[in-house]
Parts: C-alpha cells; sequence; structure tokens
C-alpha cells in the first residue's frame, strides 16, 4: 500500500518495506555504484559485546542478496565507504572491510570509546565518528591516532561531512563544527536525533530514533516528515539516495527497513 505524509509541501511516498527480515537494523548505507544497501544489524543489546553483530546486503528492490556479508562485530552502528573499503562503527573501534569481498582487513581502536554510534568520512579518508556516552566526537586521519575534535556534548549521534564542514546531531539539535567552532543550526526535534542525510545545498533529512523525521533547512526551520511513534516503530540511521530521491529506514527493534520516496513541493 501507498501513502504520503504531507507537512508544508514536502511528503514522503512509501515505496515497500521489508518483513522482519534483519535483527535490530541500526543503520542503512546506500552503496549507489553498486545498486545495493548495507544493514547494520546489531541482533542484540545496543552496548553488548557479543561478537554477534553482522551486516547485511540488499538490494534497492527490498530483497535480501547477501543475509551476513560480515560478520565478527559486536553492535554495528553507523558506516561509510571510502575508495575500495566499508567502515563501521563497532562501540569502540572502526572495523574496516574489503567493500567488494567483505573481508576484513583493519580494526581501528580509539582509547576510551565506549558507544561509537555514527561516522562520516571527508574527500581526503578522514574519519569522524561519535561516542554517544563520552559526549565525544573523534577525527582520525589517515596514519594518525584518533584525536577528540568535540567534547562535552549531551549524546552526539548522526555526524556529517558536508560542504567542507562538519555537521553533527545531539539531544534535539542540528550544529555545524567549522575552523575549531560549534555553532547550533536547529533545534527543538526528538532529543533522541540518529541521522542525517544532506538533500541539497540548503536542506537536510534528519531522523529521530524514537520514531519521526524532519527535513531542517541552515536557517533553523525545522518540518516533521514522518512519525511513527504511536506504532512503536523506530527511525534509526537513515540512508538517502540522491540522485533517486529516496530514504531508507532501518526500524530497529521492528527489524525492518523500509524504503519512501521524498517529494519536494
Amino acid at each position: 500500500m501507498i501513502f504520503s505524509l504531507i507537512c508544508l509541501g514536502q511528503r514522503l511516498e512509501k515505496l515497500w518495506e521489508t518483513d522482519t527480515l534483519f535483527k535490530v537494523p541500526e543503520s542503512v548505507l546506500p552503496d549507489v555504484a553498486g545498486a545495493r544497501l548495507f544493514i547494520s544489524n546489531i541482533d542484540g543489546a545496543s552496548g553488548g559485546k557479543d561478537g554477534k553483530g553482522h551486516i547485511t546486503v540488499m538490494g534497492t528492490d527490498g530483497k535480501i542478496k547477501i543475509p551476513v556479508w560480515a560478520s565478527g562485530l559486536n553492535a554495528p552502528k553507523g558506516m561509510g565507504i571510502f575508495g575500495k573499503n566499508l567502515y563501521a562503527a563497532d562501540l569502540d573501534a572502526i572495523v574496516v572491510f574489503q567493500l567488494k569481498t567483505g573481508k576484513e582487513t583493519e580494526r581501528i581502536e580509539i582509547a576510551g570509546a565506549k558507544f561509537l554510534n555514527d561516522l562520516t568520512i571527508d574527500e581526503n579518508g578522514t574519519i569522524y565518528v561519535s561516542d554517544s556516552e563520552t559526549g565525544i566526537i573523534h577525527k582520525i586521519e589517515k596514519g594518525q591516532k584518533p584525536k577528540a575534535i568535540i567534547t562535552g556534548r549531551t549524546r552526539p549521534n548522526g555526524v556529517l561531512w558536508h560542504q567542507n564542514k562538519l555537521w553533527f546531531l545531539d539531544a534535539g539539535g542540528m550544529f555545524v563544527f567549522d575552523n575549531g567552532n560549534t555553532t547550533q543550526i536547529a533545534s527543538g526535534m526528538e532529543r533522541s536525533t540518529d541521522g542525517i542525510e544532506p538533500i541539497d545545498g540548503e536542506r537536510f533529512l534528519v531522523s529521530a530514533w524514537i520514531g519521526t523525521m524532519y527535513v531542517v533547512n541552515k536557517n533553523g526551520t525545522v518540518q516533521e516528515i514522518l512519525n511513527t511513534k504511536d506504532q512503536k516503530v523506530n527511525c534509526a540511521d537513515i540512508g538517502y539516495d540522491r540522485k533517486n530521491k529516496i530514504v531508507y529506514v532501518p526500524t530497529f527493534n521492528a527489524n525492518r527497513v523500509a524504503a519512501y520516496r521524498l517529494i519536494l513541493e
């Protein structure tokens, strides 16, 4: 069934939703070049070191391609692609896999990390990763030790390298970090802000784990376009295919992934 959620000319049109094929799906990462989606499965407690976490590969039609593409993880969350590798945040380390095979090639340990959550990668391959429990965002340059560049936050989660700046979410607000300075862009969203994706040069998609999604403008306006709280369906770390304007939603405890077309009018 197709339905739309309308808000001030912006709406989501639901395309499909999988059955309960996943095990606590936290993040969806579109690989546009490969016409596939990577889904991180926690498969247990969000902070548990149980080795049950894994990554699934799914087609953009919602059909599973490879149930367990990579395994041996604990509680994998945000992911990113750079060059020939996929990077996954896994509690206290960044785990690196060959994009072609799913073979693990490296683990980048972050001393003192407790709950690595989302990551983003800039054009030089530098990684930025949030630790929601310690309130820190780390920067990892190639060949260098991880460095804390943002500290003292409440519960930082979604991070995004965009327009040569680091955008991030923290407890219902959206911020930008540029040249060592942090500026708040928007506020008033659900405190469980989770994923952030760029729509264009001015607007962003922001999800909140509790079950909401927003369009956030750089001028600070916030417009809710999805609300599944009453259905107790989460909206964790979303993925966005900018070319086709499709948003992929991992539903966490509902163990499904849903796809929506974003219509901007």
